[in-house]
């Protein structure tokens, strides 16, 4: 069964640019999948207490055969063999940050795995680029427009298309 997720970007290490483009590569090559829709980059400021520069950022949709885990598992792949991701500082710099946001209307709460992203509605970051290509998706949780989400975010975040 065919499934749309959607999956956030993020760099702020190297070419950000590139890093973006070659991560939307590899997931466009993943078995039963198929990138139906990508919104713009965004530079944004970093969120949290760590000193870094700033990232971009990005939301794609992809259709997948996927189910939502064997998904996940594949993202934290590509960032570890392309990108090579070290994790040792929480929420520090990073070449390439893969976030499944949403799987379909599915809840999802287990072992590392937790559908929609349970950060998805506090970040413009993320939500800004998912608005651009899906203003009308509506969050399983919530039940609220992807764009009322946005326009109703209490955030000091710098997103700004590029």
């Amino acid at each position: 069964m065919e499934t749309e997720a959607y999956i956030a970007l993020g760099s702020n290490i190297g070419d950000r640019e590139l890093n973006l483009l070659r991560a939307i590569a590899e997931i466009g090559k993943l078995p039963g999948c198929k990138v139906t829709a990508l919104s713009s980059f965004y530079e944004t400021s970093p969120v949290g207490s760590v000193p870094q520069d700033a990232f971009y950022n990005a939301v794609l949709r992809l259709s997948t055969h996927l189910d939502a885990r064997s998904l996940l598992t594949h993202l934290l792949r590509i960032e570890d063999e392309s990108f090579k991701r070290i994790r040792t500082v929480h929420q520090g710099p990073r070449r390439m940050d893969l976030d499944l946001l949403l799987y379909g209307n599915e809840i999802i709460s287990e072992d590392n795995l937790i559908v929609p992203h349970p950060r998805l509605t506090e970040r413009r970051f993320v939500l800004q680029p998912l608005c651009e290509i899906a203003p009308e998706l509506l969050h399983p949780l919530t039940g609220t427009k992807i764009r009322e989400t946005l326009a109703t975010l209490a955030s000091d975040e710098t997103v700004v298309k590029l």
